[in-house]
């Protein structure tokens, strides 16, 4: 006689195939040591994140430089590393230190004629008048400035001493800003030896995270910084140190803070004209025609320098817009001081071109990548 199955089968036990409470609780423990440990070291590099991105970024940006010339020197890589750490110390930080100093020594000869009585403030032209608004209170305030600048320096004293105090803080922010661009100099000198490793550490990451695709995004990554760091910044630096030597050979006055103004005009790509076309002016006014004739020839070229240096220079067509570029650097000076105003345009053109190749899953964006990767192993 068969009997029922429903009462000879064993019961079903549910929990067969579905983790334990131990497990699971053993698997969020894991997870909350490695977050915790995580947390941890977040907290403690994060003093030292941009010094070490920015690190990073030159060490990319320069390793052809670097591979080039261990092969000149007879695969003596200890010292083109730190030949070229030299060398980024005199051409980068060099400039940026002259230009802080002449900062300082503008404000400093400021202070010395407002002291000595000898700063004249020229009359006001009548045409502020008619500004809306504000005319009236402008030619004022400039009217007692021009007829008894101590008086005016009395009664608008708690404005100057609150203005003063934000100007030496920025003066000391700028120097601490200079120390940082220093040590990442430094730091990236000994990245140099290591950057293949890194370059195989970083791709296998990628791979494990997005595939071929992750490693294509790599590379890209590199080469756009490549481009935006020789292409854009190197040739900005180079138009700020030329301006620079050119205006403090013909005693210009404040040629850093022309130099400083340049140089930040080039890297949001409007060029050296807004600056340079009122000192060529000024330059025909003030000087003899021999001397402001010089003068004027030795500045047209910084005009069309980086149309001849950027060809050259880039591997590939510059595909960043240039208001990418403009709001990297705005942001970048705004949050990080000196190193963003070369990291800021660096970090928003590689999220720019990652983002217009992930948002294009084609074979377009593939070739896009392919070809990035072949630029970037060719420099």
């Amino acid at each position: 006689m068969d009997k029922d199955p429903s009462r000879t089968s064993p019961v079903r036990d549910n929990s067969v195939g579905r983790p334990s409470i131990e497990a699971k609780i053993t698997e969020i423990a894991r997870i909350g040591i490695v977050g915790l440990f995580a947390y941890w070291s977040l907290t403690l590099i994060a003093p030292f994140a941009i010094i070490l991105i920015w690190a990073a970024i030159l060490a990319v940006a320069l390793y052809p430089a670097y591979f080039a010339l261990s092969v000149m020197l007879g695969q003596r890589p200890r010292l083109a590393a730190t030949l070229i750490t030299l060398v980024c110390l005199v051409i980068i930080a060099g400039p940026l230190a002259a230009i802080t100093v002449s900062f300082a020594e503008g404000v400093q000869a400021l202070l010395a004629r407002l002291d000595d009585g000898s700063l004249l403030v020229p009359i006001p032209p009548e045409s502020i008048r008619k500004w809306p608004l504000v005319g009236e209170r402008i030619h004022a305030g400039w009217s007692m400035a021009s007829n008894n600048l101590e008086a005016a320096l009395r009664q608008f004293e708690p404005s100057l001493l609150q203005a003063g105090t934000k100007v030496l803080s920025k003066l000391a922010s700028i120097g601490v800003d200079l120390l940082g661009f220093v040590v990442s100099v430094l730091v990236a000198g000994f990245l140099f030896r290591s950057g293949e490793r890194l370059a195989k550490t970083a791709e296998g990451l990628a791979d494990r995270v997005g595939g071929d695709r992750g490693i294509g995004f790599v590379r890209l990554a590199v080469a756009t910084i490549r481009n935006v760091a020789r292409g854009v910044i190197g040739v900005a630096l180079l138009q700020a140190f030329l301006c620079a030597l050119v205006l403090h050979m013909f005693k210009v006055p404040a040629p850093g803070a022309i130099a400083f103004m340049v140089l930040i005009l080039c890297i949001v790509q409007i060029g050296p004209a807004p600056v340079l076309l009122p000192v060529m002016i000024w330059a025909w006014v003030q000087m003899d025609f021999g001397p402001a004739l010089l003068l004027t020839l030795l500045l047209m070229p910084l005009f069309i320098i980086d149309n001849v240096m950027k060809p050259i220079l880039v591997a590939r067509g510059l595909s960043t817009p240039p208001l990418v570029i403009m709001l990297g650097v705005l942001g970048g000076t705004l949050s990080y001081g000196v190193i963003g105003l070369f990291l800021g345009p660096i970090i928003l053109s590689v999220f720019h071109d990652l983002l217009m190749i992930w948002m294009r899953p084609d074979t377009a964006a593939e070739r896009a990548m392919a070809a990035s990767s072949r630029s970037s192993r060719a420099t």
